[in-house]
């Protein structure tokens, strides 16, 4: 029931449902006591009020956000409650007191201090914001002044409502006790700290304050890009929840020869990028992005099929590759977008196949088989179970956007799926890694993930309390508290590292101060390989777990597990590269071999159907090699799917986009001698007028294909 009350509420834990509750039932209870009247009744509930609702804050809950939507957000509450205090004291009688008058008098300052207040915080952010977020770019050539301290501006609007609080209480205080002096102090001192917070921001607004203007900036961006003569690009756009999209590729790019850049779109997802070496340049504005010169890219690399693409797809003197963000038999693979750029790049032969077959203008010479240089951390299958107990790892996709019943396994397999691996006859170690798109579309699969994460959760507490692992638990215990003490400091400094500048510091000001330090960049990669080891090792080798978040990661968990069930997704793909035993549900019913038919990386797969009753050839696999009878179809699939071990993946994608760069230069050599010393590429006012119009229409989808693919035919 209070599951249910979590789900219906939309909040995150038991906690935040306590907190709604109070919030939901204490402004009821200041008015009563308002209309009673009853001073102390009016004090308790107003106080319940204040906590719970910065509670929720501090939680971020999903609630407030709609308190928001429904026109009920923080101001209004507070004003809410003032109004009753108003109410309450002419109930009491005090209608013609000076306390009235006063209590009336303040709350109408208090209200307006506010408008300077947020003109001022609004002003102040504004004039901070740049037309780029940058990491590793050196901005010297203008001067960004240090952020104003984080205390003036981080939630400085609830800060400012909450400095009614000596006030309220004051009043409150003196309507009770007949010390009127007490409400005069509390006004005073309320009006005094408004004052004194709005004036603290005004020296924020001289010139020397200021981050330089936008054109300014871009300047210096420009004339940057000159010396640095980027070679080749990953260009991303995105959710925030996809950041894991182009996070997967910034060690190829490391990796790369030549000058590697990093360019994005959303000022969001910087925040949410991995530490690296390569330069990132977030340019949110089209019309900025479309009047950067980058003369010389000559290769730019696409992980995802997105509307925005059509800003870097325009410039014709680079090639464009659709490098994707996995491989799998999902019909995003072979996405007829993908017709807008000159090469579209698969892992192995099985990715060209899925073009071939699925005809939708993709032609096979634009097509190169590079490897998965993501795979590398990827261990290799030893043909046995690493502990003394299995560990089977149910990584699902998520439900996708068209509501077909084949996407995910959730909804109809997954809890089956878990029970199986919970209850079996040969005990085995589970380890829950949902798809962290999981439940955004559909709340029947949020609900699913959330009884499976109870499941998961409760069987963990059942073994940790069951006398067959007591003694192992025992045993370990040290080592764990040891596990755990070590995850505390590597955190506490990874912290450190990964946060560059002083605390409380703004994107302007983490633009200037984030350049590579290979020293730095080197102790956060040995910290993250010794907290990945250290994480692991809190844990039982007995221990059902569920992992949510970037960290581990989901290839940690792979070379945690010695199989792994999933659905039809990258994930698949990538695990293969293990030779491990898994398996795929059928959450469709085609029926066994109409699936493997249409999917290519279940050929050596174990089929599950909902109920995951074939579960157990999945187990005995791991169990005895004797029973592993799909291993030679996994390596020959391997091939296939990933391409061959040698050259290494990394080695073909290197020299996949020397070669496309090489094709490049030819091209804009020969467009030189044709068109002799008129710019290449260059367009006129009204073409840039409509590449900025398609940007609203590519976010929508349909704009945004028409669009990229004339931008594709100039390319060519």
């Amino acid at each position: 029931m209070i599951s249910s009350a979590i789900r219906l509420a939309r909040v995150g834990s038991r906690s935040e449902l306590a907190a709604a509750v109070l919030m939901g039932l204490g402004y009821p209870c200041v008015m009563i006591a308002a209309l009673i009247p009853d001073i102390w009744m009016f004090a308790a509930a107003a106080a319940v009020t204040y906590a719970a609702d910065w509670y929720l804050h501090q939680r971020g809950s999903y609630l407030v956000n709609r308190l928001n939507k429904v026109r009920a957000g923080l101001p209004i509450r507070f004003l809410l409650r003032q109004l009753l205090l108003i109410l309450l004291l002419a109930r009491m009688g005090l209608a013609e007191e000076p306390l009235f008058y006063a209590a009336v008098a303040f709350f109408l300052l208090f209200y307006g201090l506010q408008a300077p207040h947020g003109a001022l915080t609004t002003l102040i952010r504004l004039r901070r914001t740049m037309p780029v977020v940058t990491r590793n770019v050196d901005l010297n050539a203008v001067r960004i002044p240090d952020a104003p301290p984080r205390a003036l501006l981080h939630r400085s609007g609830r800060k400012m409502l909450h400095l009614d609080i000596p006030a309220m209480a004051g009043v409150v205080v003196a309507a009770a006790t007949g010390y009127d002096i007490a409400g005069y102090a509390g006004t005073a001192l309320s009006v005094a700290l408004g004052l004194a917070y709005t004036a603290a921001l005004v020296p924020y607004l001289r010139r020397g304050r200021r981050v330089p203007s936008g054109p300014a900036v871009l300047k210096a961006v420009q004339k940057w890009l000159g010396e640095y003569q980027p070679t080749v690009a990953l260009y991303f756009s995105g959710s925030e929840d996809s950041a894991y999209q182009v996070n997967m590729w910034l060690e190829t790019m490391e990796q790369l020869e030549g000058r590697p850049i990093v360019v994005m779109r959303e000022r969001g997802l910087v925040a949410k990028l991995n530490q690296t070496s390569v330069p990132v340049l977030c340019v949110p504005g089209g019309q900025h992005l479309m009047a950067m010169q980058f003369d010389s890219v000559r290769v730019a690399l696409y992980p995802a099929n997105v509307g925005k693409n059509i800003h870097m797809l325009r410039v014709p003197t680079m090639k464009h590759v659709f490098i994707g963000h996995g491989d799998s038999d999902k019909l995003a693979s072979v996405n007829p977008f993908s017709k807008v750029y000159d090469e579209v790049w698969t892992a192995g032969r099985a990715g060209r196949d899925r073009y071939a077959i699925a005809d939708v203008g993709v032609r096979d010479d634009d097509i190169v088989e590079v490897g998965r240089p993501q795979l590398a951390p990827i261990e290799s299958w030893t043909g046995a179970p690493r502990k003394p107990v299995p560990t089977i790892l149910y990584a699902p996709t998520w439900e996708g956007w068209d509501n077909n019943p084949g996407n995910t396994s959730l909804l109809l397999a997954g809890e089956n799926i878990v029970r199986r691996l919970l209850e079996a006859e040969r005990p085995v170690r589970l380890i829950y890694k949902p798809h962290p798109f999981t439940g955004i579309r559909n709340k029947k699969a949020l609900a699913a993930h959330e009884r499976i994460t109870a499941m998961v959760r409760k069987a963990a507490a059942e073994r940790a309390a069951d006398p067959r692992w007591a003694g192992e638990a025992a045993a370990g215990q040290g080592e764990r508290a040891a596990a755990r003490a070590a995850l505390a400091r590597i955190e506490a400094r990874l912290a450190e590292l990964t946060k560059p500048g002083r605390a409380g510091g703004d994107e302007a000001e983490e633009s200037r101060v984030s350049l590579a330090d290979p020293e730095r960049l080197a102790e956060i990669k040995r910290l993250r390989a010794e907290w990945n080891g250290a994480y692991w090792r809190s844990l039982g080798w007995w221990e059902h777990t569920v992992v949510t978040g970037s960290q581990p990661t989901l290839y940690d968990c792979f070379n945690e597990s010695d199989a792994m069930v999933s659905d039809i997704s990258s994930v698949v793909s990538d695990f293969i590269a293990s030779g491990k035993p898994y398996a795929v549900t059928d959450s469709a019913e085609l029926g066994a071999e109409e699936f493997r038919r249409q999917n290519t990386a279940v050929r050596a797969a174990v089929v599950l159907s909902n109920g995951a009753g074939e579960l157990d050839r999945l187990l005995a696999a791991v169990a005895d090699p004797a029973a592993d009878t799909l291993a030679g179809a996994r390596a020959e699939l391997r091939k296939y799917l990933l391409g061959p071990d040698e050259p290494s993946s990394i080695e073909q994608f290197d020299a996949a986009v020397r070669a496309l760069a090489a094709k490049a230069e030819a091209r804009n050599a020969g467009v030189r001698q044709r068109v002799g010393e008129q710019a290449i590429g260059e367009l006129d006012r009204e073409s840039d007028a409509g590449a900025q119009g398609a940007e609203a229409e590519g976010n929508g989808g349909a704009g945004g294909t028409g669009g990229a693919g004339a931008a594709a035919a100039a390319a060519r």
